[in-house]
């Protein structure tokens, strides 16, 4: 029995899930459904790459076609008598067709693909066809017709289009139970792997967008199920508060882009002043920044959290022979090309046999005037005897023709006017019939070399059209931008240490850090216990906290160092990890184990420092040393669930920090690959040096612009860079310039001054122009000088920079090179120089607790400072008080 308030249900009484099945007219209607909307409406068809509509519009305007404009509004009804649905979804699948630039030459306003705007109504604007549509997809003679849907009129079963014209205009379509998304690829690419597969040679293709942007075809899978496509918009930096997106993703428009930004601006994921949208022919969109925010990390968040970066995933689906067929771009376009070849086969054939009947009865009429048998007929009364008469006239002179004479033959020569038989000249007949013969071998000799006809075909449709249809999209590989890496920190992460909750609504808590609303945090308590969780308003994660900070995933530079007590009364042992792969929200236990287990030292290293500690025993029985330094320096790194070293098994009263320590870790390999522009650790590229936690990029480019900057995996680059090396400090910088104010070439060396400031070491006139730029410690330069007339060429000069100017200030003119016009200015191989080692806070040899430094490496109380910033920790007396530090 089942009480539900005052009402007692038995549980007997419950009525039984029953099972109907649709059978009878149901299951036959829902089927024909399917079909139909599979067949007539969502896919095109793997023969020409038309849905329905599509061929009944295109059909329509041949109907209509005079070379002249007509109306869309009377192109829809038209179609109309084909199609049978209503006028608004023929316009809109004109609409398409039209914007696509490729079969229908467009009058008006037919809307704007890149800022999404609609077309005009259709009865104000006007189409015909294109001239390569007239070329390539209209054959009446090699068309299958079959009867329209009421019976009036024909219709074309596929028309005969002799060009891969599906993979050129892509295609999309939901039906019931299967869907296709075909993406468009390149004209002239397609042409090229046309003639690539009838030589039989290789061919890859990829998609090209007529927004343009950079697409990253990776994982493309040749368009079948599974694939993705990632689009990206281009995006630049116009200066360092203003970013400009020059080109969108495929499948989005500036209106859907800005919106997206303007959505991300609001929940806090990036940062900006305002948007200026621009576009007209072209897309000009303006990110305007608020000071302080880098552009570089801006971009990446565009990527990362707004329409800017846009996954496709490509479904390459077709109709063939009335069943859908599941199929790559590389299979549909060689199924393609084998149609073309014998479409063109079949019209070579049909013109074969029309120019072979022009033949017969240009040999007949010939015969038939120059033999006079026109004259047998004139006592013959009958028609059957005028049939008779002139066959039996021909018959002495047809030996040669090539198939025999029918009745219909003497029909027509019956019909031959007496004027052209009296004008009849014998020599243009003959050259009649020798030109129609050296037509007749010209088409037999095209038969007999089908593929290369066809190949020439294909050329020709390049040379002819090709113009102005190079590739848009711009091919790149991507690397995934993280996320949490790129977000702004848009709110705050405080603790409440004693009572264990952690969250961003905690404000009259203790205040850790900023953080965003999508980060981790990772927690670490007194038990020795960790967890990872997300960042949320409040969150417990377990009583006496002694460590919180946002959780970086795969990072594997910070490292944790601790010394835990086993159990209640156990021995204490000392041990470094770090922290990287992790299951969410799972407690983690770093200690043996055991009940009791607590955390004497603990402390958390960015740039895996190793500080030097002393241990303070609790004074019982015999113990002879209370007080000892033990060196995380010498403690092997491994992973979270080790054990660790033994520090004593005696009770430790206190551990004290007493010296801040420096990094154990290894100088980071850092690489640029120029393919994707970008900086990365996994050896791809060019190897730009190894990199300790001070070191810095050097950055120099064309217009004259140097900077030094933080080798951040996500840095972004000007397309006009011309030097990136690790930055030393102490090493001058050479140029050559022009200065356009002047109108004189300078030199000048220098330092720079301030590491953390984009500086101009040219004039910033806009004449002014970078010859040369040189890192090198003795560059070398040659001047090539301009021959006067009437002077004695001037010899080349060999320039020694350093001997030529003194290092001085950033902003320094420099001095002049030469009065005399300079036709070139080379940058030579340098003087030997043995470049002094550098020297790093790591590498320094430490003698009685003092420091030996060089003279130039003298270490300030503010770089110490620094150092101790990176070092976050704390020490427990024995009382249990915690001490932060």
């Amino acid at each position: 029995m089942i009480e539900n308030g005052n009402d007692l249900i038995n549980e007997q009484d419950e009525p039984k899930e029953t099972i109907t099945r649709v059978t009878g007219m149901y299951k036959d209607w829902f089927l024909d459904y399917a079909s139909y909307v599979i067949l007539e409406r969502a896919v095109p068809a793997i023969e020409d790459g038309f849905k329905p509509v599509q061929r009944r519009i295109m059909h329509s305007m041949k109907d209509l076609d005079d070379g002249r404009y007509n109306k869309v509004a009377n192109i829809v009804g038209h179609t109309m008598q084909y199609h049978p649905h209503g006028d608004a979804s023929i316009a809109d699948a004109m609409v398409q067709i039209g914007q696509k630039d490729l079969l229908i030459d467009t009058q008006g306003n037919w809307g704007n693909i890149l800022t999404g705007d609609s077309a005009a109504a259709s009865r104000y604007i006007e189409a015909r066809l294109s001239k390569f549509a007239l070329d390539v997809v209209y054959n009446p003679k090699i068309t299958e017709w079959q009867s329209s849907y009421d019976g009036r009129r024909k219709e074309p079963v596929n028309l005969p289009v002799m060009f891969p014209l599906l993979l050129a205009q892509g295609g999309e379509g939901i039906a019931v139970g299967l869907s296709t998304k075909i993406l468009p690829h390149n004209f002239i690419e397609l042409i090229d792997a046309s003639i690539k597969h009838l030589k039989g040679k290789s061919f890859t293709l990829f998609p090209d967008f007529p927004t343009a942007g950079i697409a990253d075809f990776s994982n493309y899978n040749d368009g079948l199920r599974g694939g993705r496509v990632r689009v990206r918009a281009k995006i630049s930096q116009l200066d360092k508060y203003t970013l400009v997106i020059t080109e969108i993703p495929f499948g989005t428009n500036t209106s859907t882009l800005i919106d997206s930004i303007l959505k991300a601006n609001d929940k806090g994921k990036i940062k900006i002043k305002k948007i200026e949208d621009n576009t007209a022919a072209n897309v000009e969109i303006l990110v305007h920044l608020p000071p302080g925010i880098s552009p570089d990390k801006t971009i990446d968040a565009l990527y990362a959290f707004t329409s800017c970066e846009t996954p496709i995933s490509p479904l390459g689906c077709v109709i063939e022979d009335n069943k859908p067929l599941f199929v790559g771009v590389s299979e549909m376009l060689r199924r393609s090309t084998d149609n073309t070849v014998q479409l063109l086969k079949s019209d070579l054939e049909i013109k074969l046999k029309e120019l072979e009947e022009q033949w017969h009865f240009a040999s007949l009429e010939r015969i038939f005037i120059e033999k006079r048998i026109y004259r047998d007929i004139e006592e013959e009364e009958t028609w059957e005897g005028v049939i008779s008469a002139i066959d039996k006239g021909l018959q002495p002179h047809i030996k040669h023709l090539k198939r025999a004479i029918t009745e219909d033959d003497i029909v027509r020569l019956t019909e031959i006017r007496i004027k052209r038989i009296s004008k009849f000249d014998i020599d243009k007949a003959q050259q009649k019939i020798e030109a129609l013969e050296d037509q007749i071998a010209e088409v037999k000799h095209h038969l007999a070399h089908l593929i290369e006809y066809a190949i020439a075909y294909f050329t020709r449709l390049k040379n002819d059209y090709g113009e102005g249809r190079e590739r848009k999209t711009e091919i790149r590989a991507f690397d995934d931008v993280d996320a949490t890496k790129v977000v702004i920190r848009n709110t705050k992460l405080y603790v409440n240490r004693e009572e264990g909750f952690v969250g961003m609504s905690l404000k009259k808590d203790e205040y850790v850090c900023d953080c965003s609303d999508i980060d981790d945090i990772i927690v670490f308590t007194g038990e020795g216990k960790m967890m990872v969780t997300k960042v949320d308003a409040k969150t417990f994660v377990g009583k006496d906290i002694i460590h919180v900070a946002v959780f970086n995933k795969k990072d594997n530079r910070t490292i944790y160092n601790m010394i835990y007590r086993d159990g209640k009364s156990g021995p204490s042992y000392i041990k470094r990890f770090a922290v990287t792969g992790i299951t969410r929200d799972k407690e983690y236990d770093l200690t043996n184990g055991n009940k009791l287990s607590s955390i004497l030292y603990f402390s958390a290293n960015h740039n895996g420092e190793a500080e030097v500690v002393t241990i303070l025993l609790r004074q019982a029985g015999s113990i002879k040393k209370l007080k000892w330094d033990i060196d995380f320096s010498d403690i092997i790194i491994k992973g979270r669930v080790s054990k660790g070293n033994l520090v004593t098994k005696y009770s430790i009263k206190k551990v004290e920090l007493k010296e801040k320590g420096i990094s154990t870790l290894k100088p980071r390999k850092i690489w640029f690959d120029d393919a994707v522009q970008r900086l990365n650790v996994d050896g791809r590229g060019e190897l730009i040096g190894e990199f300790r936690g001070e070191d810095r990029i050097l950055i120099i480019n064309q217009s004259g612009v140097v900077k030094t900057i933080v080798p951040e995996i996500t840095a972004h680059f000007d397309d006009d860079m011309i030097v990136l090396e690790k930055w030393i400090p102490k090493k001058p910088i050479s140029a050559i310039y022009y200065d356009g104010e002047k109108e004189r070439y300078y030199v000048k060396r220098f330092l720079i001054e301030n590491e953390n400031k984009e500086d101009v070491f040219i004039s910033e006139h806009e004449k002014s122009q970078l010859e040369i730029v040189s890192t090198d410690w003795r560059p070398m330069a040659e001047v090539i000088y301009v021959k006067q007339k009437g002077k004695d060429p001037k010899e080349t000069q060999i320039v020694n920079l350093e001997d030529f100017i003194a290092i001085k200030g950033i902003k320094a003119i420099g001095n002049q090179l030469t009065t005399d016009k300079i036709k070139q200015v080379n940058l030579l191989d340098p003087l030997p120089y043995e470049a002094p080692e550098e020297i790093h806070a790591d590498e320094i040899e430490v003698v009685d607790e003092e420091t030996v430094l060089d003279e130039d490496s003298q270490s300030t109380d503010s770089d110490s400072k620094n150092d101790d910033d990176d070092e976050e920790g704390f020490q427990i007396d024995g009382e249990g008080q915690i001490t932060l530090f």
